[in-house]
């Protein structure tokens, strides 16, 4: 990185390290190429575009398709007192007259514009007078028909290069297969473009697929274990959006619903109430797309299968924006694609082709058993670059094998065999629960051998060993009525040569992934809280949504090293001048608060720390603590040997706790204290510390609460009190 580069982005953004390819798409721009960068949704593409734009001369022009998007860029970079303005139908007639005369005086350094008002002739006259840098084509995959966002207005942005041949193109996309790539070149006109594809993986994402079996209380198991945090969940249909949503507000969550048989301002309407966090979750259709800039959605919930692979890379893909970890859970049935054959079954021969061959490819990828990052990787023609991810179902062993597989195979196949390979999934699976369906004893199947087989077992899991089988190429489905069929390496199964591997039902997540652990070392998650509560109410003073005011990350990295100077403050992730100069004062005094009433340690050493950065790999300190705890060591003998301060080893512990899911921390705090707090946060239905430290009246101490409801969390007791209990506002 130049050392110009190096000094806008530390001082704007408050980074001192650009992420992969961000240092070669941004010298591209710089260079005048064409260029087209394809990274994952949180790689920090926008950066690629914005920070160029203030090392050169003139206006940088950039191609947003939604106006939300382009308001919530907008006010990310004027709040980091960057000259950025927008254009679009939401502005007065005085409004776009102002910022014409800004572009005029060359008061804007990054003017954003939709694709249909950028290629009208007054738009492209008005910009032949100006001095325009580049131009940057954001979601580009919408331009090619092969994408999963196609849309048609960006086609005519190929009159760029016939209007601007000097200046260069540059096309920004998250998720873009090889045919998707030539298709954007080829469309926008680029010459020779550079192009850079990054990693498809996110690894600070933890994947969980698992059939749907009781879809609200597996949607509010997942909820629950991120209370007070942001959320989408995504079904196929409007009216399961309805009553999904409905179902979650009657139980005491906040939510709104979002799809597009919605008036486009109630639309507006939950969007932004879910950017500002005046509700945490939002219930929608695949309509709930681009334009969702939101940093910090901790999860992602698809209460259905979406249609593709590609689909369900986009969909996930916004949580976890800001690079800390997030949980993305998708609960299918077989259902599910009987219900997407049926909604494209009117498109043309062709398309209809292609969306089938897409739809097995997530039909695949749900009935997986190996590991959700390896397959998505895999999908988009990448290798993993490790064989246990730490980061999905599969990898962390939420998910278990049936011992006798080779055995439950051979009756399955057995049963195709039997009734000739001419009957589909739902058909089979029938047959060997021993189902009285009339068709069933109309053809005599009930007199098969196999007839009745797997009673024992409830029918939908018959159905997901079924899938599995065909998703490891031990059945096929064939023709137009998708009959399961045995292949080569089924034959081998049934002779006992292979033994497959198949799923017990899921059960509920046993252990925390690294990346969530690793992510939280170090910071002090009470004073995270009051931060985040600060947060919010410098947000709403200002009219922004909260992340824009500071990211998770930074909030964590604050709440780690707890500075009490500006000059610290500047050390901390993601503050910038600006920002500092905005809201150090504010912060710095809550924090120095917080430390003189709780005791913990201020302007921590970063060295004593990982670096700030959203994915790590697991701190030495940290492991070494986990091997003391788990010999029992005390709090004062862990501080000792790793020569930490208490608030830092009390982090670790907390996490220690959570991770072996211990429910009884008598190595470190009395027992009849924690009995007490027990106590405390049965009757309050509340795990939080503030309300829990009052009640006691300051007998217990908030390190010593912060144990106690590691603990409560690790057993059934605040289960059991959930969702009633709900983490209140600040």
């Amino acid at each position: 990185m130049s050392e110009s580069f190096r000094a806008v982005v530390r001082t704007s953004w408050g980074y001192d390290e650009l992420r992969p390819l961000q240092a070669e798409a941004m010298q591209a721009v710089v260079a005048g190429r064409d260029s087209l960068v394809v990274m994952p949704t949180g790689g920090g593409k926008s950066l690629c575009f914005q920070a160029p734009a203030l090392c050169m001369p003139g206006v940088a022009v950039v191609v947003s398709p939604l106006i939300s998007l382009m308001k919530d860029q907008v006010d990310a970079l004027v709040d980091r007192r960057i000259a950025a303005a927008l254009i679009n139908s939401t502005l007065s007639a005085d409004e776009r007259r102002r910022v014409a005369d800004d572009l005029r005086a060359g008061r804007v350094k990054l003017l954003y514009l939709s694709p249909e008002r950028l290629v009208t002739e007054a738009m492209l006259h008005f910009l032949e007078q100006l001095e325009v840098s580049f131009f940057a084509i954001d979601e580009a995959h919408c331009i090619s028909q092969w994408g999963h966002d196609f849309r048609p207005e960006y086609r005519g942005l190929r009159v760029l290069k016939e209007r601007f041949p000097h200046l260069a193109v540059h096309a920004y996309t998250a998720t873009a297969t090889e045919q998707v790539r030539g298709d954007i070149v080829r469309e926008l006109c680029l010459a020779e473009p550079e192009v850079l594809v990054g990693s498809f993986d996110r690894p600070n994402l933890i994947y969980r697929v698992a059939q749907r079996v009781d879809e609200f209380r597996q949607i509010r198991a997942v909820i629950d274990r991120h209370r007070d945090e942001s959320g989408i969940v995504y079904c196929i249909r409007r009216a399961d959006v309805d009553e999904l949503c409905a179902k979650l507000n009657a139980a005491g969550y906040s939510a709104a619903p979002y799809h597009a048989g919605m008036e486009e301002t109630a639309r507006h309407a939950s969007q932004e109430a879910f950017a500002d966090e005046r509700v945490k979750i939002v219930v929608a259709t695949v309509a709930f797309g681009m334009g969702i800039d939101k940093s910090n959605v901790r999860y992602v919930i698809h209460a259905a299968a979406p249609k593709s692979l590609e689909h369900y890379q986009q969909e996930s893909g916004r949580a976890g924006r800001d690079g800390l970890e997030a949980e993305c859970c998708l609960f299918y049935s077989a259902g599910d694609f009987v219900t997407w054959r049926k909604l494209q079954q009117d498109l043309p021969a062709e398309a209809l082709e292609a969306s089938l061959t897409l739809l097995g490819g997530i039909e695949r990828f749900c009935s997986a058993v190996d590991c959700r990052h390896r397959a998505i990787m895999a999908y988009f023609g990448q290798q993993a670059p490790a064989n246990n991810c730490g980061a999905c179902d599969t990898c962390l062993g939420d998910v278990e094998f049936v011992p006798e597989a080779l055995v439950l195979a051979q009756k399955i196949l057995s049963c195709v065999a039997r009734l000739h390979e001419n009957f589909g999934a739902d058909y089979v699976g029938k047959v060997l629960a021993g189902s009285r369906d009339a068709r069933i004893l109309q053809l005599g199947h009930d007199k098969l051998s196999t007839y009745g087989l797997l009673a024992e077992h409830d029918r939908r899991h018959i159905r997901g060993w079924i899938e599995q089988l065909v998703a490891q190429q031990h059945l096929r489905k064939a023709g137009e009525y998708h009959v399961v069929q045995l292949t080569d390496s089924g034959w081998e199964v049934l002779r006992g040569n292979q033994t497959p591997q198949l799923l017990k039902p899921a059960t509920a997540p046993r252990r925390q992934a690294r990346v969530a652990l690793d992510s939280w070392e170090g910071v002090d998650r009470e004073l995270f809280e009051e931060l985040r509560a600060l947060r919010r109410r410098k947000a709403a003073e200002r009219g922004l949504p909260p992340f824009v005011v500071f990211s998770d990350v930074t909030l964590r990295d604050l709440a780690r090293r707890r500075p009490t100077t500006a000059e610290q403050m500047l050390a901390v992730h993601g503050v910038g001048q600006a920002k500092c100069d905005q809201y150090g004062e504010e912060f710095i005094a809550a924090i120095a608060a917080f430390c003189q009433r709780s005791g913990a340690a201020t302007n921590c050493d970063a060295a004593h720390d990982d670096p700030p950065q959203a994915v790590r790999s697991p701190g030495a300190g940290k492991r070494q603590a986990f091997e003391l705890f788990a010999q029992q060591h005390s709090i004062e003998q862990v501080c000792r040997t790793l020569g930490r301060a208490p608030s830092t080893v009390i982090g670790y512990l907390v996490d220690f706790i959570e991770h072996e899911q211990l429910d009884d921390p008598s190595a470190w705090l009395d027992r009849e204290l924690f009995a007490r707090i027990r106590s405390a946060a049965m009757s309050l239905e509340t795990d939080r510390l503030k309300p829990l430290y009052e009640a006691l009246h300051g007998s217990a101490t908030y390190e010593q609460i912060r144990l106690a409801v590691a603990a409560l969390r690790a057993s059934d007791a605040l289960q059991a009190q959930r969702p009633a209990m709900r983490t209140e506002q600040d």
